[in-house]
């Protein structure tokens, strides 16, 4: 099995906060563009951690991004925590103290690039915190986007006491079975306190989002088996002010860890670009991914 966590660039990792978040630090190979642009923040979603933006991280640092991966409590390398007892509100005041973090270091907001679980609560964090700019990748939907684009026929599951990670079939329309074996390796169980509080599977009311108060650019991306997918993708972006992109026939993980991968990762390239004043098109940069 291809371990993609142990392939990753060199970095700096160090523990923060009373509940000893495990946070990794990936230095950008352009000194003289970092200076004026502002860092990453990659938020990972259930079940997960750092990990999962192993294919992602070189590419943004090869392109001069200063890049911050946090693993919320309980998540990977950090602390083991008691998941029972977890809320949605002990991961907001997680990604809250990292961001302290990165101000205090850097001297300025980063960017949050946020999945799935990590999407819903990000946004709901930009409600109330300042951040540079705002990344969505197949993020859980608010309450006011399921009243727009609701899912239908659902099958109400009760969670127990923690959420158990996903059983991963070993057939996906873009992972490699190489892909899923690499996730086998790493998911964990999740609270079931946080995820019933946004998931409309378990029976949530949903988290609501204050969209006026998200005032930074927006960027959602989404995978689209079908039309609700995409309307669902489209009423995230209009609901934060951002730009939308579909990406037909990806899955949900496939969006970080399968063979298309880069196709989300290049629309964020040309998204950041207005970060630094370079212009770039999707064609350049379809055309520099093949060099």
């Amino acid at each position: 099995m291809r371990d993609y966590a142990k392939e990753r660039p060199e970095h700096t990792e160090k523990y923060i906060g009373e509940n000893d978040l495990f946070l990794e630090i990936f230095h950008s190979h352009g000194a003289s563009r970092q200076s004026i642009r502002p860092p990453l923040l990659f938020v990972h979603g259930a079940f997960t951690g750092s990990w999962m933006w192993s294919k992602y991280i070189p590419h943004f640092i090869s392109a001069g991004w200063n890049s911050y991966c946090i693993n919320l409590r309980g998540h990977y390398k950090s602390r083991s925590m008691d998941f029972t007892k977890i809320l949605f509100e002990d991961y907001l005041e997680d990604i809250r103290l990292v961001i302290s973090e990165i101000v205090e270091e850097c001297g300025t907001p980063p960017i949050v690039i946020a999945f799935s679980m990590g999407g819903i609560l990000s946004q709901k964090l930009a409600e109330s915190v300042k951040i540079a700019g705002l990344v969505l990748i197949d993020s859980s939907i608010c309450k006011q986007v399921h009243a727009e684009a609701p899912y239908r026929d659902l099958a109400l599951r009760m969670p127990g006491l923690v959420v158990p990670a996903p059983v991963r079939d070993e057939l996906s329309t873009d992972e490699t079975f190489e892909d899923i074996e690499f996730q086998r390796k790493y998911l964990s169980m999740e609270s079931a306190k946080a995820f019933s509080a946004f998931s409309f599977h378990l029976g949530a009311e949903g988290i609501s989002i204050e969209s006026e108060k998200i005032t930074c650019p927006g960027l959602v991306i989404c995978a689209v088996n079908d039309e609700t997918d995409d309307h669902r993708g489209l009423a995230t972006a209009r609901h934060i002010g951002g730009e939308y992109l579909g990406l037909p026939g990806m899955t949900h993980t496939g969006l970080l860890v399968g063979q298309r991968y880069y196709e989300a990762v290049s629309r964020i390239m040309v998204w950041l670009a207005r970060f630094d004043g370079r212009q770039v098109s999707d064609k350049a940069l379809s055309l520099t991914a093949l060099e």
